[in-house]
């Protein structure tokens, strides 16, 4: 399964239309127990990136997305990773603590796993602007570059 993920994703063009508008809202809890709620990060940019530990790209980017987060988070940025593991947490958690990462990570639900849509392959990034609209869908990987160049207008 895992490699038709990857073979979907290498295959996959990162154009075309998403569904825009009003991103759905979600309540979770995150890694440390915390409760994140889309509706409440309103007034900030906030990045949805769906992922898993096993998937090579999205292990890839995730130093970028940290040194742009690190930069940007006081500015009004806020990412949650959104995880597809299907081992969960007891996977998940040491990833987190190995890779350090600093922004809030959520195991998808059953709400988060079609929320946005159909996730055909990972990672898949959503960018909703300060006013909670859908404002882009990135399929594949996203290097530092390119992410800050999406989100840096938008704060």
């Amino acid at each position: 399964m895992r490699a038709i993920f990857v073979l979907l994703l290498s295959a996959m063009i990162a154009a075309g239309t998403f569904a825009q508008g009003k991103a759905p809202n979600f309540k979770v809890k995150s890694a440390d127990g915390a409760t994140v709620e889309l509706a409440k990060l309103k007034g900030k940019v906030v990045v949805v990136n769906y992922w898993a530990t096993w998937c090579g790209p999205c292990r890839m980017e995730i130093p970028g997305f940290l040194e742009v987060y690190k930069q940007y988070k006081g500015k009004g940025l806020e990412i949650v990773g959104v995880s597809l593991d299907e081992d969960g947490w007891s996977v998940v958690k040491p990833y987190i603590a190995k890779v350090g990462i600093t922004y809030p990570v959520v195991m998808a639900d059953e709400i988060l796993q079609t929320a946005y849509g159909r996730i055909e392959a990972i990672p898949t990034t959503f960018i909703v602007d300060k006013t909670g609209n859908i404002v882009d869908r990135h399929v594949g990987y996203m290097d530092k570059t390119a992410f800050e160049k999406k989100i840096k207008g938008l704060l």
